[in-house]
């Protein structure tokens, strides 16, 4: 087991509702992301939800209706949570970004850069018990380390002083179906 990680960012959004908070995200033009973005994916779900879901970044579909997670990777993360007896209405599932990168690309330092504190907003909004790290990009921004997947899904970690447990994002489940099963492990 790898040592116990905490992360402190600085917020710097004023907001103190997610009312407010998304209507800060959706005037954003911090990077260049708004300018190619339909809608804005603020995240979704149970504003007092113990459990935040924490994804990359919003894909096609995802930018097309502004709610996230609601393509094929959203439909096996339903299943996953369903699995385990979690309704995701009782998550609130959301992106380190906010804004779609063009051809789905992992998501630049600086477009992260800018987004990171309105997540961290939520977070301090929402006052999670716990928080669901999707896939490798997500963990690596969030616990700021260059560690791989598989360290890091076996780390101890807090962002925000909340307990962040990593696992494989639901689009790399569906191109690698090995990996499932530590993936349910993980759950």
């Amino acid at each position: 087991m790898l040592g116990v990680r905490h992360i402190f960012i600085k917020e710097d959004p004023a907001a103190t509702t997610l009312q407010q908070l998304e209507l800060q995200c959706a005037a954003c033009q911090k990077c260049a992301l708004a300018q190619t973005r339909t809608h804005i994916v603020f995240g979704e779900g149970d504003p007092q939800a113990r459990i935040m879901i924490v994804g990359e970044a919003p894909g096609a579909e995802e930018d097309k209706q502004g709610r996230p997670f609601v393509g094929e990777a959203g439909k096996l993360l339903n299943n996953m949570l369903n699995a385990i007896g979690i309704e995701r209405g009782e998550t609130f599932i959301c992106n380190i970004l906010k804004c779609r990168p063009p051809g789905n690309r992992d998501p630049q330092p600086a477009e992260r850069e800018a987004c990171v504190p309105y997540l961290l907003k939520q977070m301090d909004i929402i006052k999670p018990s716990i928080i669901l790290v999707l896939g490798l990009v997500a963990a690596q921004t969030l616990l700021n380390t260059r560690q791989s997947l598989g360290q890091l899904r076996e780390g101890e970690h807090f962002i925000q002083k909340i307990p962040a447990h990593v696992t494989y994002h639901p689009a790399a489940l569906l191109r690698n179906p090995n990996w499932k099963r530590p993936a349910w492990q993980d759950l």
